[in-house]
């Protein structure tokens, strides 16, 4: 017989609440990071039941004396030169944010987006896959470019929608857009690269090819509805594809706990679906690689899909449209106990006897130097408000196979 309606409380709803708000001190005591080397490291092939564990822990490599160590660490095969690029792909991401975001605040481009913090998680994936492979990233992935080789200038021309906009200025800043180099057009609707890359693995596998892909969906867009409709498929079908999770801590203006719901870490999401899960430090390039390599070699098998959460922290603002200030500490990214990418490999490459604080202080200038010298160029040929622009023409283009007699009729009115 149900309770008497007058005994029971009123019905209310549980709002989380981040740990602190500005003014507050930064307090990270909840985040339990396990020493480095201590995760195991299953077969390739391990059953995902036997494996729950890994998305509640968090994977390490590299520990505070700079030594990578632990079964995460071997067979990354990695040479001096692989390491010391590394670090330098970090550096040029990290370079190439500052002189936009100052282009930006300049207006010279109406928006951007950084990666400070960041830089380890699409610098340190891209090394674990092959020509043909298929990124459907966000904003946030632009490492994907840079330690592929794709050209700085042809970005920055992007973020200036100049001329020589390779999307001829049909994208907003900062969404990039590179068949060749494996990365999908950004999509500024959140979560639907997440599907997109489900159905775009089946095809290949459909098709017998030999290609994986890789999608991208940061710790807010996991609440839309497309993160759980692509895990449905990619299980169910067992998608050669890599799913990633960039957990900063924040959405635009809200912290991680909205969209995590009450499933403890991103990384159990997976468990629902049957699906490996990893959870790893997304602030070290060795663990970064290392998880990588793991679920790609599964993808590659006909294993299925990986689910992998990256713990990270967003140390700028979400975009140049952000203040965190207005939601979260100051100085909440000194106290992340997770560090700065960069430093952390720094520290490695000295360990290793391969680099020292002069030969950084050099590298720092030299990137600078690439950055400054390459915005020059792209600057020269156009910015927001001055130089050569995509010709309107280029609307029409790109749309259809062959182009309708009503676009026909309008391009030719319009004068092209």
């Amino acid at each position: 017989m149900d309770d008497d309606a007058h005994d029971l409380p009123p019905l209310r709803l549980t709002v989380p609440e981040p740990e602190v708000r500005p003014g507050g001190r930064p307090d990270f005591s909840h985040v339990a990071i396990p020493r480095a080397g201590a995760v195991r490291r299953p077969e390739v092939d391990a059953d995902p039941e036997s494996i729950r564990d890994l998305a509640f822990t968090i994977i390490r490599v590299l520990n505070r004396d700079g030594e990578a160590v632990g079964p995460w660490a071997e067979g990354l095969d990695l040479s001096d030169d692989d390491l010391r690029a590394g670090l330098r792909h970090m550096m040029l991401l990290r370079a190439y944010d500052a002189r936009m975001l100052m282009a930006q605040r300049q207006q010279k481009t109406s928006f951007y987006m950084q990666h400070l913090g960041e830089e380890a998680v699409s610098c340190a994936f891209r090394r674990a896959l092959r020509p043909g492979d298929m990124n459907f990233p966000t904003y946030r992935q632009a490492g994907l470019l840079i330690a592929g080789g794709y050209p700085l200038k042809l970005m920055m021309n992007q973020v200036y929608s100049n001329a020589e906009d390779p999307v001829h200025g049909r994208q907003l800043p900062v969404c990039y857009s590179s068949r060749d180099q494996g990365f999908f057009s950004i999509s500024g609707n959140l979560a639907t690269q997440y599907i997109q890359a489900v159905g775009w693995a089946m095809a290949s596998a459909i098709s017998g090819d030999r290609r994986i892909a890789a999608g991208w969906i940061g710790d807010g867009s996991t609440a839309e509805s497309d993160f759980h409709a692509a895990l449905v498929f990619a299980s169910t079908y067992k998608a050669p594809v890599v799913l990633n999770i960039v957990n900063n801590q924040w959405a635009i203006s809200t912290f991680q706990g909205i969209a995590r719901g009450g499933s403890g870490t991103f990384a159990a999401r997976g468990h629902g679906f049957g699906i490996p899960a990893l959870r790893v430090d997304g602030n070290d390039y060795l663990a970064v690689l290392a998880a990588a390599k793991w679920a790609a070699a599964r993808a590659r098998r006909n294993l299925g899909p990986t689910l992998i959460e990256y713990v990270t922290y967003r140390v700028g603002g979400h975009s140049t449209s952000d203040d965190p200030s207005a939601y979260r500490p100051a100085e909440e990214s000194n106290a992340w106990p997770l560090g700065d990418p960069i430093l952390r490999m720094k520290n490695h490459l000295i360990a290793r006897g391969l680099w020292s604080e002069d030969r950084h202080t050099q590298a720092e200038a030299e990137v600078m130097a690439e950055i400054t010298t390459t915005q020059k160029e792209a600057e020269a040929i156009g910015t927001l408000h001055q130089g050569l622009r995509p010709s309107p023409s280029d609307m029409f283009e790109d749309v259809y196979a062959e182009m309708p007699p009503h676009l026909l009729r309008q391009r030719q009115e319009a004068g092209f």
